[in-house]
């Protein structure tokens, strides 16, 4: 089952049989986590964690001709402009996830979804049998974001905020993504969540200029977690002159 606070939107995940056809399956509100608005995804502001700046105009990233993406990436995009969603990820992050999705074996996992742009990417780039898992915790975005993969039984998401990936890990590829508290350093344990070798993405940073890396004059303490992190070999990859994502393997045992 899953953890409580948290719905599955497709039931492709679990060997659990199909909702019958026509059933309502409505989302279970989630209780706000701390230092996140109730309704959203995206955090409050906390010492040592950047904004998201850098995404925040990431759905009119794509701009007006969508034709060099991919036909999945393309229907994502259609979507979040349909709901005034301004937060997906860039397509400079997004064609981060689409190579690094060719490596995993068995699963993905993504915390939030958002209305599936950057999980659109992962899809269209998951060699057959990969299984993708994403949580958004907004129980609108996540029934939308599951109905436009409806028909790609690989995927699922799930209503909940980012402690429902545990329940199917590990993971080959981890993307935390959205707001809430998995980025932070009370947040996702990678020795719990990833496979030994397995890759981390934490993006929505800005380049490193100088080291330690700083956020609003003081060292970027969210940031050097992942940098520093025992358990991990990680790099800061700049992906734009605004943008950059911590990339991580974790070692093996």
């Amino acid at each position: 089952m899953s953890p409580p606070g948290a719905t599955i939107q497709s039931s492709r995940w679990s060997p659990k049989p199909a909702s019958p056809p026509g059933a309502d399956r409505p989302a279970v509100p989630v209780e706000p986590e701390a230092g996140v608005p109730a309704g959203g995804d995206r955090p409050a502001v906390a010492p040592g964690w950047q904004t998201d700046a850098m995404s925040a105009h990431g759905t009119d990233a794509y701009g007006e001709r969508l034709d060099g993406f991919p036909p999945l990436v393309r229907q994502a995009v259609t979507l979040a402009r349909a709901h005034g969603f301004p937060y997906s990820c860039r397509p400079e992050q997004g064609r981060l996830l689409h190579v690094l999705a060719g490596g995993a074996r068995v699963r993905i996992g993504e915390s939030g979804t958002g209305l599936g742009v950057g999980l659109a990417w992962l899809a269209s780039a998951a060699r057959p049998g990969v299984r993708l898992l994403s949580v958004e915790r907004d129980p609108v975005r996540a029934t939308a974001a599951a109905q436009l993969f409806a028909t790609h039984p690989e995927v699922t998401v799930l209503t909940g905020d980012w402690t429902a990936l545990h329940q199917h890990a590990p993971y080959d590829l981890l993307v935390l993504d959205g707001g809430g508290q998995a980025k932070t350093d009370r947040g996702a344990d990678p020795e719990r969540l990833l496979t030994p070798g397995g890759v981390l993405v934490v993006d929505d940073f800005s380049p490193c200029e100088s080291w330690p890396p700083q956020f609003q004059g003081r060292p970027d303490t969210a940031r050097l977690h992942w940098l520093d992190h025992p358990a991990l070999r990680a790099v800061d990859l700049p992906l734009a002159g605004d943008l950059s994502a911590v990339v991580a393997v974790r070692r093996p045992r």
